[in-house]
């Protein structure tokens, strides 16, 4: 939305926007916790507070066509985009294409924790719809595996809503999160981290039992006679997130192997001629602000692009 609304700002006359949502706003609609927009708005905002104010925009915008339930299905490296609609499959051959596609979470198989296959294994983002969007609770008592900031902002999410939030573990000597969210998540709700740590097998048959957790060294080896067992029903594993770029490989862009992003000299390009990529797409980032402040850049490039500039 912030990519759209610069780039008609910058004088760009036919914007389609498409979300293959049924409402505007990305994963900020689950984001219900305190502490966005403190730097682009200078207010602190809940998720869904901060896209509000740009959905308002786009809708108030007549040049910003929205399309809902709309899943991009293919792009060509001459910008020619297909998507399924309800109904139909459309077509269009654009003269600039923005790729706000954001993450998806890396899963347990990713990082390869042994042991049985019981329910109650969640990535820690589809808890969080689960709880804040669904209404439902995953567990009684949970572990999280990892430190990202969407696992120690649900680890404080269920510990509201009185699940048993056993332990964080984390396998670096530091966190992944945000220094703020270790504080307000964790010790303030007096949750266990556990640094240095992993989970070395999940036990249960039909529902998660218990974890089995073991104290690893400097190379990430397992330290003989440290393991432990917690107790749970719950599981949430928060090790990081993968952008979600498929449509650009698809097109033939350039991408980085490790990090699954566009190869560019500069935020937002990628190796084709008017395809840019923004947010999470192009970088992950720490704060929704950042993602804004860069996604208005890419618009006004794409803007740029239409002009005649060479990028």
């Amino acid at each position: 939305m912030a990519a759209a609304l610069a780039a008609r700002r910058a004088g760009v006359k036919d914007v389609l926007l498409l979300e293959r949502d049924q409402h505007l706003g990305g994963v900020l609609n689950q984001c219900i916790h305190p502490g966005f927009g403190l730097h682009h708005f200078k207010q602190e905002l809940t998720g869904p507070e901060y896209a509000d104010r740009f959905v308002r925009l786009v809708q108030e915008d007549r040049g910003i066509e929205v399309s809902l339930r709309s899943f991009a299905v293919r792009l060509t490296g001459t910008r020619e985009l297909s998507y399924l609609r309800p109904g139909a499959l459309e077509e269009v051959k654009a003269r600039a294409v923005i790729l706000a596609t954001g993450c998806r979470e890396r899963t347990r198989e990713m990082i390869t924790i042994p042991g049985s296959r019981p329910a109650g294994v969640y990535p820690a983002g589809l808890a969080q719809k689960m709880v804040n969007m669904e209404g439902w609770i995953p567990g009684r008592q949970a572990v999280i595996v990892g430190s990202g900031d969407i696992g120690l902002i649900m680890a404080r999410r269920l510990a509201l809503e009185g699940v048993a939030v056993k332990a964080v573990i984390e396998i670096q000597n530091v966190s992944r999160g945000l220094v703020r969210n270790v504080v307000q998540c964790l010790e303030d709700f007096g949750i266990p981290l556990y640094f240095r740590h992993r989970v070395s097998r999940i036990h249960g048959r039909d529902r998660v039992e218990k974890v089995s957790v073991v104290q690893v060294d400097e190379e990430l080896r397992d330290i003989p006679g440290s393991g432990f067992e917690i107790g749970c029903d719950t599981v949430l594993v928060s090790v990081g997130l993968i952008p979600e770029n498929e449509l650009l490989e698809m097109a033939g862009a350039e991408m980085d192997g490790r990090t699954n992003t566009p190869v560019a000299k500069e935020v937002n390009l990628t190796s084709l001629p008017g395809v840019f990529a923004c947010g999470n797409a192009f970088k992950v980032y720490d704060l929704a602000d950042w993602v804004t402040r860069d996604s208005e850049l890419a618009g006004r490039t794409a803007a740029a692009y239409l002009a005649g500039a060479a990028l």
